[in-house]
């Protein structure tokens, strides 16, 4: 470890507390429908596609009716994407002459990206026409961020209504995000990434001579605009296979810092924008604490055992950190920090390899999966998600006390309970299942890359990671067509089974009656509290995952030090 390696975190956590509270503001601001800098410029387009598509923003709906909007327009992205993807041969833009996906290959993908997965079981520069890029990737990585943001505040609407029926407009919160949000943020972004020198055009692939005499190909392409969303849509899918490892996607140390602000930002942002609805800036700030605690706490880990080298080289007479799988413009603490942040959200893009971590330093990656992707998380699932564990939290507190729980002066009962542990058990059942399946079967077994312990973290982060909805992989799993379908229905039941109950829980919410506080009221800012959030959190992780780890990472490493590796 380095004093350089960190500064580089101390600058870059700084910089999200900072920005944290204006893009918390302004996020209330745009889904209450107040006055924003970009108002006279943006109502107009949005009262246009209002009266375009016939939808008026100030009709409110159910969480059930909210549900079923997503749902309708999920069915549709997912459509609309499979059908370019399998006629992307006879579309425009495709100056490399790419063939359209084969028929499980386009599922795959158009699950991925229709549930801000990004899985990718293909090389972006060698399969993907620039129309697919822009028309089909591009635009799911907007209109999935939208999605996810449209549901966190309609979960927090729930949370601080109070007698009420309704928790929005699906519509209306679709469009808001994505007018107001993500697309001038990726505008200026977009300019910023293109100003390090990373693509932006629509020229044809150049093959050149290197000095060395080698040919290679250099790719082109429309980059920097899919860059820029897939890191602040958390949606973490490469132009090109190598990802943000790629000097086309990350050529510079500010590009690095750029692309990982923009996977916390709106996250982070949307902790402030819930203590603005529920009227009680502690109750967000306190979320905050909770995330930043479990995000300190996974890079310390990582960066302490990348930095440590692998044990095995050592005794070989070489000594430093492990510099496998990692770019040398990056080194050990910026590889490592981005690991940990890209895997706390539902991003999934990376600047380093995750199955060249040591075994310990890969099991943070994983860890940051196995507790449900709370710390900030992907864009809006972060924070619903954070609200659950919530619920939980407050229920079991209310059981050391003997009194019936109570959060922001709502009685938490025994539906709200049921709902929030509905949503906590998809990513057990949805990760550990299909990874037993999968040891059991010669498809799942004949895409391994490694044997042994790391064959078994392999398969285990894949299933966990498409569950989860993050995209990133030990990439020594390779893709087939069974891996192309079983991933495809995790990724989609692990969007929307985890929607669904967390909709619920709004609605519930939303129609419960306030109880005054009184002096037995338990305080859900204290750090008393937080200190109680972190440790349901963990303990939940720890009791699902922990003897799946034992199989694989921990496992691995106490081989390690005997001497064996895979």
């Amino acid at each position: 470890m380095s004093v350089y390696g960190w500064l580089q975190a101390a600058l870059f956590f700084a910089l999200v507390v900072a920005l944290t509270k204006p893009l918390g503001l302004y996020l209330a601001r745009v889904f209450e429908g107040e006055r924003t800098p970009l108002s006279p410029v943006l109502v107009p387009v949005e009262r246009a596609f209002y009266g375009l598509c016939r939808i008026d923003p100030r009709r409110e709906m159910s969480a059930t009716g909210y549900l079923f909007a997503v749902l309708a327009f999920s069915a549709v992205g997912l459509v609309y994407l499979y059908v370019l993807l399998r006629t992307q041969k006879w579309l425009p833009f495709n100056p490399q002459g790419f063939d359209n996906l084969p028929v499980d290959l386009a599922w795959n993908t158009a699950v991925s990206f229709l549930t801000n997965t990004n899985w990718q079981f293909y090389s972006g520069e060698n399969t993907m026409s620039y129309f697919s890029q822009m028309a089909g990737l591009a635009w799911h990585n907007f209109v999935s961020a939208a999605t996810g943001i449209a549901v966190a505040i309609a979960v927090v609407r729930g949370v601080s209504r109070t007698d009420r029926k309704t928790v929005g407009n699906f519509w209306a919160d679709l469009t808001r995000a994505l007018l107001y949000v993500l697309l001038p943020i990726s505008f200026v972004g977009c300019l910023l990434l293109v100003a390090q020198g990373i693509p932006q055009n629509f020229a044809s692939y150049h093959d050149i001579t290197s000095l060395e005499g080698f040919k290679q190909t250099i790719t082109g392409g429309p980059m920097a605009s899919q860059e820029i969303i897939k890191e602040l849509g958390t949606n973490g899918g490469g132009f090109v296979n190598a990802n943000s490892a790629s000097p086309n996607e990350n050529p510079t140390a500010f590009s690095n810092l750029l692309e990982m602000l923009a996977i916390f930002l709106v996250s982070a942002g949307l902790t402030y924008t819930y203590g603005r609805y529920v009227k009680d800036q502690r109750q967000g700030w306190a979320l905050f604490a909770a995330m930043s605690v479990l995000f300190v706490g996974g890079f310390v880990t990582a960066y302490a055992f990348e930095s440590a080298g692998n044990p095995l080289i050592h005794q070989l007479g070489a000594s430093g950190p492990n510099m496998e799988g990692k770019e040398c413009r990056f080194g050990v603490g910026a590889s490592s920090l981005f690991a940990t942040v890209t895997t706390d959200t539902s991003c999934g893009a990376v600047n380093a390899m995750h199955d060249s971590f040591t075994p310990l330093g890969g099991l943070v990656p994983l860890a940051n999966l196995q507790i449900g992707e709370v710390v900030f998380g992907g864009v809006g699932t972060g924070l619903y998600g954070m609200i659950i564990y919530v619920v939980l939290t407050v229920f079991i507190a209310g059981l050391m006390v003997g009194r019936t729980p109570e959060y922001l002066g709502k009685k938490i009962e025994r539906r709200e309970v049921q709902l929030a542990i509905l949503g906590i058990l998809v990513l057990p059942v949805f990760a550990l299942v299909p990874t037993a399946v999968s040891l059991l079967v010669p498809a799942g077994l004949g895409a391994l890359g490694n044997a042994g312990p790391h064959g078994f973290s392999e398969i285990l982060y894949g299933f966990t990671s498409t569950t989860e909805n993050n995209g990133s992989a030990f990439a020594g799993l390779s893709g087939n067509t069974y891996y192309d379908l079983l991933t495809g229905v995790v990724m989609l039941c692990g969007r929307y089974l985890f929607i669904i109950p967390a909709l619920a829980l709004a609605g519930s919410l939303a129609g419960k009656k306030s109880v005054p506080e009184t002096v037995g009221t338990f305080t859900t800012y204290s750090p008393v509290f937080v200190v109680l959030l972190l440790g349901v959190i963990v303990i939940v992780g720890a009791l699902t995952f922990f003897p799946a780890d034992a199989l694989g990472p921990i496992v691995e490493h106490l081989l390690m030090l005997q001497g064996k590796t895979y």
